[in-house]
Formats: structure tokens, sequence, C-alpha cells
């Protein structure tokens, strides 16, 4: 939950600030920032009293490498499946003004 959340919002808080450019920084600067969250509460709450912490350490870096080094890789791909919607869609969402807070319940 950490992970994916910081994942969007930091897209979507890129969107904003790079006025929709540089697709590709979005997505791996967005990833660096998610799956170090994720990897780092992963890893910690999974072996914490089974690994020692450089273990743990190990193996949250290890992790995030290889989950940041697939989003560097299937960039090209996001680039078509992004441009094809775009096409298809003919709209292009930018998050201003969105309530991130993951935790607001309401009722419709």
């Amino acid at each position: 939950m950490i992970g994916e959340f910081l994942n969007s919002f930091v897209l979507a808080k890129l969107k904003v600030l790079t006025s929709g450019r540089w697709l590709w920084m979005r997505t791996i600067g967005s990833t660096l920032i998610g799956e170090l969250a994720d990897s780092a509460v992963f890893i910690t709450v999974a072996f914490i009293g089974i690994w020692p912490g450089d273990q743990i350490l190990t193996g949250v870096i290890t992790q995030w490498l290889l989950k940041s080094g697939y989003e560097v890789l299937a960039t090209p791909l996001t680039y078509i499946v992004v441009g094809y919607l775009k096409r298809v869609e003919r709209t292009d969402v930018y998050d201003r003004g969105t309530n991130f807070t993951p935790f607001k319940f309401e009722a419709e």
C-alpha cells in the first residue's frame, strides 16, 4: 500500500510539474521512490528477527534494484501503450487539485 501510493502520488505530481513531458523520467522516478518504500517495508516486516540487519539491507537494495531495473526495461513499452491510449481515448488527465489521502472514506 505504501509503495503503490507513493508511486502514484509522485507520478501524478511529476506530470503536473513537467507539464506532461518526460514520461520516462516520471515513470522511472516514481518507481524509484515507490519501490524503495515497498521493498523496505516488505523485506523488513517479512524478515525481521530472521535475517540479521545487514542481510535485510541487502535484500531491500537487491529487490529495489531489480524492480527499478524492470521499469527501465519496460519504459519503451510504456511509451507505446500510453501513446495508444491517448490517441484512442482522446484525453490526457492531469491530477491538479486531487486529494491523494488514502484514508478518506465517505459514502456517495
